[in-house]
């Protein structure tokens, strides 16, 4: 696979708690120039952002991040602030405890609601599959494809465990034919990215393939 097509993949991340204007600045130079699909960066950062990039990349920021215990309330509240500061895409954390206590139509629920307030942007819903049973991740496909979201995410990079082959493969195989697949944490070489797109991820999150192709002077 060309090393063009792995990037516009890949949502250029930095999500860490440090991370400082001039970090964030420095990732959306990198993600222009490389030619990702956005960058993906803490909510505060958003309109900086936004009057930064001034339309050379899209704004991807989260909602609920990263454990998703928030209300509903909170996150809607997040999702409006984030998109009327200019975010274009929204990656949201469900309520895992509710997903694990049955509540189902509370997740539902929730993830209609952030639908909602994306006011048309992308929304990427996060499931954090290294929590869940393999009954949880297949009642998430339905749920998110129920939800009418655009992607289901596999992991926010902050739990236990990141993007595994074998939950991309579970989600290409149970959600709709509308959402897209999104695997992120842990995507640490070029063949862990050619290897996820090959099993149905249409989007990467990672800061590593662009700092490969860096180092490597691969383009």
């Amino acid at each position: 696979m060309d090393i063009r097509d792995i990037l516009n993949k890949c949502d250029h991340t930095q999500l860490g708690v440090t991370a400082t204007w001039e970090d964030i600045r420095a990732l959306i130079d990198d993600g222009i120039r490389y030619g990702t699909a956005s960058v993906c960066i803490p909510p505060c950062y958003v309109g900086e952002a936004k009057r930064y990039a001034a339309g050379r990349i899209a704004i991807c920021t989260v909602i609920g991040f990263p454990n998703g215990y928030n209300s509903t309330a909170a996150k809607v509240f997040e999702t409006k602030d984030a998109v009327a500061a200019g975010a274009d895409e929204i990656d949201m954390v469900i309520n895992i405890g509710a997903l694990k206590a049955k509540r189902y139509e509370e997740v539902l629920g929730e993830m209609k609601a952030i639908r909602e307030a994306c006011a048309g942007k992308i929304l990427k819903v996060i499931i954090e599959t290294c929590l869940l049973t393999e009954e949880e991740k297949i009642k998430m496909c339905e749920l998110v494809t129920e939800a009418k979201a655009d992607f289901i995410k596999t992991s926010t990079g902050f739990s236990k465990a990141g993007a595994t082959r074998g939950d991309v493969a579970l989600f290409k195989k149970y959600v709709g034919k509308d959402v897209k697949i999104k695997a992120a944490g842990g995507i640490s070489s070029i063949q862990d990215a050619e290897d996820f797109v090959a099993l149905g991820a249409s989007r990467l999150g990672t800061s590593r393939i662009v700092k490969i192709v860096k180092e490597e002077n691969l383009l």
